[in-house]
């Protein structure tokens, strides 16, 4: 017998997901009698957890008609690597929802609202979901950060806050319900608990760092949680994209001409603006680049540098638009620096060759600033909940910026290395919000 509209509906409702919608990656669970499951996302490669959050925008002709043909996610990495004549890519979407002056944008001649575009990532996310457990779902757990990028005061928050519950709502969501990520990531590290504890979440995605100091165990959720579980949040709009950025700055760049002068006849001025460089940094900007305008300014950079090789690489990377697969390098050098003092950084393309050795002691000079800024994040949520350190029983990090040693050397130095902990670091947010989704379900049905 086929089953009532209402009884699907009632259904989709009570089948909740949680959805880390990340800066850099997303990730999506569903909590089953405490089981988690994740959700797995289709790519050449083989499958993957952890969904890029990006969006590939391309005219294609379709019944002999032009249209604007869109992708999300590993696929839309693939299909923009693929285009011989590049679309339009987005990423970092997440960075932008506390910024009231960006309201949507122009793309191949037609208009997107910023939450329309969100929201063509957020509905794959669910189509896949639902792909995978085989039900409509329209409920939806999702994580925020204690601060978003941007934000400057409470009113930026709740107006990111805002913005992301209508990309939901366009994505098909009825219901939607917001957790802290670090938050969140407690839930994921409570359910290996056997007894209570006091702890310390740090959440590090792409673009922000998250903290919070929060009581949580089989006690807990036996007496029912309360709002004096949460002792405290705390957070910075700072993260891995920051370190990466140094990376490119202070190691690709100059080896792409940062720096190099005209000729003493040109009076010793820089032979490529810096504003250039800049483009550098984030990956995806790159094809922004591949413009008249660049080119003649490079080319013209290159006939009266003191350096011209420099500019030719510079001009090799913009033309065969190789920033995702320099970010790729640089991610990999960073990761090759979380286990030995010593990693070359490779980046090899074609007739594009640069390989430099680097030190982590080198590295962490590129981040000192940023690594101040996370450390000084921690110790206020410390001062402004007057709970000390050695208070805390457990320090459990999450997201791939745990993985730098100096980072983890923050909370080592501060509650020695026994105390600190990892796992699931891409996942274990969406592993927390599936657990909140489910307890919230039980709650209401039992309220």
């Amino acid at each position: 017998m086929r089953q009532s509209t209402k009884s699907l509906h009632a259904q989709a409702i009570a089948s909740p997901i949680g959805i880390d919608f990340g800066t850099t990656n997303s990730s999506v669970a569903l909590a089953r009698g405490g089981q988690i499951e994740l959700v797995r996302f289709a790519r050449r490669s083989g499958e993957t957890e952890s969904f890029r959050s990006v969006l590939y925008l391309e005219r294609v002709r379709q019944d002999g008609h032009l249209r604007i043909g869109s992708w999300t996610g590993p696929t839309a990495i693939e299909h923009y690597l693929d285009a011989e004549k590049k679309g339009r890519l987005i990423q970092s979407l997440k960075s932008y929802l506390s910024s009231s002056n960006l309201t949507g944008t122009e793309i191949l001649g037609r208009h997107f609202s910023f939450e329309n575009l969100i929201s063509r990532i957020l509905t794959d996310l669910r189509l896949n979901a639902e792909r995978q457990f085989g039900r409509d779902i329209r409920y939806a757990m999702v994580g925020r950060p204690v601060r978003f990028v941007g934000a400057e005061s409470a009113e930026d928050d709740a107006f990111a806050v805002g913005r992301l519950q209508r990309a939901f709502e366009f994505a098909g969501f009825e219901k939607v319900e917001f957790a802290m990520e670090p938050v969140a990531a407690a839930y994921a590290y409570e359910s290996t608990l056997d007894h209570d504890e006091l702890i310390l979440i740090g959440d590090f995605g792409g673009g922000t760092s998250d903290f919070s100091l929060l009581r949580v165990g089989p006690g807990i959720r036996k007496r029912g949680r309360s709002p004096q579980d949460l002792l405290g949040n705390s957070g910075l709009g700072l993260a891995g994209d920051a370190f990466d950025a140094r990376i490119v700055r202070k190691l690709v760049s100059p080896a792409l001409g940062a720096g190099t002068l005209l000729h003493p006849a040109s009076k010793m001025l820089p032979a490529v603006p810096a504003w250039i460089y800049l483009n550098l940094e984030r990956w995806h900007y790159l094809s922004f680049l591949r413009t008249r305008n660049v080119t003649e300014i490079l080319k013209s950079a290159r006939v009266r540098a003191m350096e011209p090789d420099k500019i030719e690489a510079l001009i090799t990377l913009v033309d065969e638009d190789l920033g995702f697969q320099l970010h790729q390098a640089v991610q990999r050098l960073k990761f090759e620096l979380s286990s030995a003092e010593t990693a070359e950084f490779r980046f090899v393309d074609g007739t594009l060759e640069l390989r430099k050795a680097v030190t982590r002691a080198e590295f962490e000079s590129w981040i000192a600033d940023d690594l101040a800024a996370i450390e000084g994040c921690v110790d206020s949520l410390f001062d402004s909940s007057s709970v000390g350190y050695a208070d805390v029983d457990r320090v459990f990090l999450t997201g791939g910026t745990s993985f730098v040693p100096a980072v983890r050397g923050i909370f080592e130095r501060r509650f020695g290395v026994d105390r600190v902990r990892s796992g699931n670091e891409f996942t274990s947010v969406a592993r927390g919000l599936a657990l909140r989704a489910e307890e919230s379900l039980s709650d209401a049905r039992h309220s």
